[in-house]
């Protein structure tokens, strides 16, 4: 029988060894005291197993608040632990629920995070995975040997439709690929969804209808499972080609009933990341992340920025991108959006870290805030990237593009 195995890395101030079987115990057949019906031969078809335990550290002060060490001594291992198909079948909320769930609460553990998944053979079948991915949406935008350029309206919430629309001109005559809903903005008292997406599709078909390039917008549709059907109907019968989700706000369950549809590109917001990882000894890992939501089918998955804005290191960005970048089973390869404080000087570093152009490049500020305005904004980024790929330094791309010059001077300080 198919078994997947999850990775953990712990801290405890038991034997890793016994606090791992109490991990197993805890999330499959057993509980802190042996109970009636319990028999070996339920155990042995659906008790979880411990696969192995790598010793990596001890240390002397806790990592997060739990049981007490007798000697002052906290130990830290890589934990495998298995679990046969047949505990959930093909659910990814009791998967979830299963490699997770209340794992975070048990005493025994002083520090604990889920650091990837190994999924058997028969979830590539059962699930499909991104309906367009990578390749669909540079289909989508006509984008085949660079990245996607993309922005985020700005200010996040108080613009009119008419304000919104005339920005989504301004910055499709100036070549953008991709513009989205700020995750604050979905229907708010001067902007409602609907009147937002009539207003925006005019423009995007106005100026699909001329030049033959229609812009990606993903539309915030964030909300309740039929109040985001709804809005999902409305930007398809509008001509639009993506949707936009707050994933961990939504839940796994709704997000997976939107990419069911497969009409619209999914554009994954993953707001609230930090709270999910961002302690080193806590939550979960972007390398078992990505798996779960790729199996629910989303097509853009944010992956934060080199240098950015917030806490994550450049280590842990190029990570996340070579995560979303390595095939899972034979299903479509989801877009990694680059995002948080970007501007064109991030590009060189980006590029020579990580050696692709199958990126959605995401600037708010770095293009709404050019000093030439927005247009020069993305024609900088543009440059930015033609300038990195062509092996040119930062400084070799400045004096040759003044559009991304101005750019050096506004944000490279």
């Amino acid at each position: 029988m198919e078994r997947i195995i999850a990775n953990y890395f712990i801290e405890t101030p038991y034997a890793p060894e016994q606090a791992a079987q109490v991990l197993a115990g805890e999330q499959s057949s057993g509980t802190f005291v042996a109970v009636p019906g319990e028999t070996e031969e339920l155990k042995q078809r659906f008790a979880a197993r411990v696969e192995s335990v790598e010793m990596l550290e001890t240390v002397t002060e806790p990592a997060i608040p739990g049981a007490t060490s007798k000697d002052g001594k906290y130990h830290r291992a890589i934990v495998k632990v298995s679990w046969s198909i047949e505990n959930f079948g093909y659910n990814l909320p009791v998967m979830v629920s299963t490699l997770q769930g209340n794992l975070y609460e048990i005493t025994q553990f002083t520090g604990l995070k889920l650091m990837d998944i190994e999924l058997p053979a028969s979830f590539g079948t059962q699930y499909s995975g991104p309906a367009f991915g990578i390749e669909g949406c540079r289909k989508l935008t006509g984008v085949s040997d660079r990245p996607l350029i993309g922005t985020i309206i700005k200010p996040s919430i108080g613009l009119s439709v008419d304000q919104t629309a005339a920005i989504v001109k301004t910055l499709a005559e100036a070549g953008i690929d991709f513009v989205k809903d700020d995750e604050l903005l979905s229907s708010s008292a001067n902007s409602s969804f609907n009147d937002r997406v009539d207003a925006v599709m005019k423009v995007i078909n106005t100026h699909a209808d001329k030049t033959g390039k229609k812009v990606m917008f993903a539309f915030n549709i964030s909300g309740e499972i039929d109040e985001m059907k709804a809005r999902y109907e409305k930007i398809v019968n509008s001509g639009g080609t993506c949707a936009m989700i707050s994933i961990n706000s939504v839940g796994l369950s709704a997000a997976k009933k939107i990419c069911d549809q497969k009409q619209l590109a999914i554009h994954a917001h993953r707001n609230g990341w930090g709270m999910l990882t961002r302690h080193p000894l806590l939550g979960i890992d972007f390398r078992a992340y990505q798996k779960i939501w790729r199996l629910a089918g989303v097509d853009q998955l944010h992956v934060n920025g080199i240098k950015n804005k917030f806490w994550e290191s450049d280590d842990s960005v190029v990570r996340s991108i070579e995560a979303c970048l390595t095939p899972l089973f034979d299903h479509k390869k989801v877009l990694p959006v680059v995002s948080s404080g970007q501007w064109g000087g991030q590009a060189f570093e980006t590029y020579a870290r990580t050696k692709t152009v199958d990126l959605l490049y995401m600037a708010g500020g770095g293009i709404m805030a050019h000093p030439m305005g927005a247009a020069a904004g993305v024609m900088a980024l543009q440059q930015a990237w033609k300038g990195a790929v062509d092996g040119m330094t930062l400084e070799e791309a400045a004096r040759m593009y003044p559009e991304f010059n101005r750019s050096v001077k506004k944000f490279g300080k």
